[in-house]
């Protein structure tokens, strides 16, 4: 299934990745906040959360790293790029 798919069906729980300062600034409406750095210490939270995430940051780097992290760990997860560009997508739903 598409990330698309997944917004549009509201099967997923998006995750924004970058800073707090960075998501208070401006984020995907329903989107929980779990910064990078503190994902180690957040995997019990994560695992608990709605499967697959769609995880996003500024640019798709940070997400990157943290699906590349959270799937060798058995999450399903999707690099969602942009919490702009998620956004987008979930206003296409809306």
């Amino acid at each position: 299934m598409n990330i698309e798919q997944m917004i549009k069906d509201k099967t997923a729980t998006i995750v924004d990745v970058r800073t707090v300062a960075e998501f208070m600034g401006g984020h995907v409406a329903g989107s929980i906040n779990i910064p990078l750095q503190e994902i180690p210490e957040r995997m019990d939270e994560l695992k608990n959360l709605k499967a697959p995430l769609i995880l996003c940051c500024a640019s798709g780097n940070r997400s990157g790293q943290a699906e590349r992290f959270l799937s060798q760990s058995g999450i399903e997860c999707y690099n969602g790029g942009s919490w702009l560009d998620v956004n987008y997508l979930q206003g296409q739903f809306a």
